[in-house]
This record gives structure tokens, C-alpha cells and sequence, in this order.
């Protein structure tokens, strides 16, 4: 049964504590899509409506991460590599597990300037014959057109595995620029369901440049240290949603209020 809304009370920023502070690759996100959204989020508690799991999507992705992992343990490419001659093979380090823990873990950097912890959790790492690592990021989706990386969400793809790089990069790692998307679409025009979906397999190839990250970071930290409500994006629908509800809102209480004499 849901229960409605809950502030959080937990892990905020609190300028006067002279602790690191954790921030996670989806908040850099919620920074560049609205920094209000954003303080009010790691500030006060107040968070954006959450949005139902993606439980196929989870499903896909934990498949994806045993398939791989058994050629992992061999030390071999996965067929798909092969397919679409990447020269590398998944990387077996006992730093996987951590790096791949995006709720707890994830691969974390003490950015001092700012004193926050930077960390985001990847789904995969690849290692050339150079010893360079390939950041790899997994995507599942249903569409009958097919999937490539030109579309508004997959703006927000490329920079979420551009952090993984700029994350790697700083743990003193020799990182490739391009990384690589395992897209998976289901397929929706075939004869029947019959319990099971099909699925088409891509893998996209994307150069990544990390530029942005570091003043990004540097803006961030300014956010969180104000006192002061940062101004909205212009494209917020959250924000958009907020103001238009509360005019309502206070224009109807003062109509009641009006109309009791008060």
C-alpha cells in the first residue's frame, strides 16, 4: 500500500560539518537537470516523486552481468565482442564488486577541492591488450525503430559513462575514450508472447570527453554551500508542477478565507 510522501531526514548536507560528503553520478545529474531540484534534495530532504522500478530493466541488466562474468572467469571475449571486433576482454578484478555496488559503493574519488566523495557504480569494465579500461554501460528498452544514441535520454547515457571514466581516471587508471553501450530492445512484432520475450543485441560504440565534469563539480559544491534557493531550470517540469500548484493553492485559501469574513 503506498504511504504517501516521507521527507527524508538522513544524509544531507549540512555546511558546518566538515565531513566529506557523498555524492552520488545520478545527483550530478539532478544538478545539471535542475539545481533547485537538487537542493531541495540534498539540503532539505525534499525529493522528487519517485518513479516505479524498472524491474525488467534490473532483470536484463543482472542477466547481462552473469553472462559476461562467465567469460570473465575464462578470460575470453564475449561473443558479442567478437561480433563487433572489439579488442578486449571483460576485466577480472577483485575491485568489480565494488565498482559495480552503485547503491553503497561504486568507484569513489575524494574530490579535496570540494571536499565531496564522487562515486558511481558501472555495470561493466572491459581491459584491452593495452592495458587501457573500457568502460561498458547496459540498456534495455522496447522499440520498433532502432536504438541508437541520438535521442534526448541518451544525452543523459553518455555523460552518466563519461563520470564512470572521469571516476577511473582519478583512481590513477588508464582509461579508453570510448566506451561502449550493450542495447538490448525487445521485440514487439513477433507471431506471439509465448512466456518469453525476444530480444535484439547491439553494441554501441561512444567516445566520451570528461571536460565537463570538474567545473560541473566546482558549480555543484556552490549550490550545496548556499543558503539561498537556487533558481529553477526553465525546463523543470517538477518545479513547473510546484509553483503552478501552489498558486492555486493559495488562491483558494484566499477565497475561503474571504468568503468566512476573516
Amino acid at each position: 500500500m503506498p504511504r504517501g510522501y516521507v521527507r527524508r531526514t538522513r544524509g544531507l548536507y549540512n555546511p558546518k560539518d566538515g565531513e566529506p560528503f557523498r555524492i552520488s553520478r545520478s545527483k550530478i545529474d539532478l544538478f545539471l537537470e535542475c539545481p533547485r531540484c537538487f537542493w531541495l534534495d540534498q539540503r532539505l530532504g525534499v525529493k522528487r516523486p519517485e518513479w516505479p522500478a524498472f524491474s525488467l530493466n534490473n532483470a536484463v541488466d543482472e542477466l547481462l552481468k552473469r553472462e559476461f562474468d562467465i567469460h570473465r572467469a575464462k578470460g575470453e571475449p564475449h561473443p558479442l565482442m567478437k561480433t563487433y571486433k572489439v579488442d578486449a576482454i571483460p576485466l577480472k578484478d577483485p575491485r568489480m564488486d565494488e565498482w559495480r555496488d552503485a547503491m553503497r559503493r561504486g568507484v569513489q574519488f575524494h574530490h579535496a577541492r570540494t571536499n565531496l566523495i564522487l562515486r558511481g557504480g558501472v555495470d561493466d569494465v572491459w581491459v584491452t591488450p593495452q592495458n587501457e579500461l573500457v568502460v561498458v554501460d547496459y540498456k534495455a528498452t522496447s522499440k520498433k525503430e532502432e536504438v541508437s544514441l541520438d535521442g534526448y535520454w541518451q544525452q543523459a547515457y553518455k555523460r552518466q559513462v563519461e563520470v564512470y571514466q572521469w571516476l577511473l581516471r582519478k583512481n590513477g587508471l588508464t582509461v579508453s575514450d570510448t566506451a561502449y553501450f550493450v542495447y538490448v530492445n525487445a521485440k514487439s512484432d513477433v507471431a506471439a508472447f509465448d512466456g518469453r520475450l525476444e530480444f535484439d543485441v547491439r553494441l554501441l560504440s561512444y567516445k566520451g570527453d570528461d571536460s565537463w565534469i570538474e567545473p560541473t563539480i566546482l558549480k555543484l559544491a556552490e549550490c550545496l554551500r548556499s543558503e539561498s534557493i537556487p533558481e529553477r531550470s526553465k525546463t523543470c517540469e517538477y518545479c513547473g508542477y510546484r509553483e503552478e500548484a501552489g498558486k492555486e493553492l493559495q488562491a483558494r485559501v484566499k477565497r475561503e478565507t474571504k468568503s468566512l469574513g476573516i
